[in-house]
């Protein structure tokens, strides 16, 4: 267990407060994983613009970088965050399994954005032109990958902070792989 707390919301500055209380609002708790990051008076709000900003990715197609990114990573956090969520954007239990492998056998689309999310991750955007040519040949343009490297990077952040601080997971477990 981590000696990393997960704050509450009258442990935390003004600005978190507002944000603890916009998330009971909306998703009905606040997830221990942006409470964590209610330990800086800045972070939780930058991450929180930074997870909610525009994007060409539709949000079946940010599950698919959280779930792959999120398993390369090991973030065991986010794997069961984004199961739960993966869920409710309407993939099945054996489609997230799939996705959280890089891959999604029921739809070549799909297939190479979970392909390239990890290539991307695994080697620090080093990819090289075969993958681009086959991220764009599925029918993503250059502003979906432009999207795709900044999806790559809000979950990372969360990979990252739970892989360092180990707050306690608030989701259902999702399966090891």
């Amino acid at each position: 267990m981590s000696n990393f707390n997960v704050p509450t919301r009258d442990q935390v500055s003004e600005n978190n407060q507002a944000i603890f209380d916009n998330l009971e609002k909306g998703i009905g708790f606040v997830p221990n994983i942006y409470a964590a990051m209610a330990h800086s008076k800045n972070a939780l709000g930058s991450y929180m613009q930074f997870l909610g900003a525009a994007t060409s990715l539709n949000n079946k197609e940010k599950e698919v970088v959280n779930l792959a990114v999120s398993q390369l990573n090991g973030c065991k956090y986010c794997q069961a965050a984004h199961t739960a969520t993966g869920r409710m954007n309407g993939f099945t239990d054996d489609q997230i399994i799939e996705l959280r492998k890089g891959e999604a056998s029921w739809n070549n689309k799909t297939n190479v954005l979970a392909q390239t999310a990890q290539r991307i991750a695994e080697s620090n955007g080093q990819i090289g032109a075969d993958s681009l040519n086959a991220f764009h040949a599925a029918g993503y343009t250059k502003e979906n990958l432009v999207d795709l490297i900044v999806a790559i990077g809000v979950i990372t952040v969360t990979n990252i902070l739970h892989n360092v601080t180990d707050v306690p997971i608030d989701f259902p477990l999702a399966v090891e792989l």
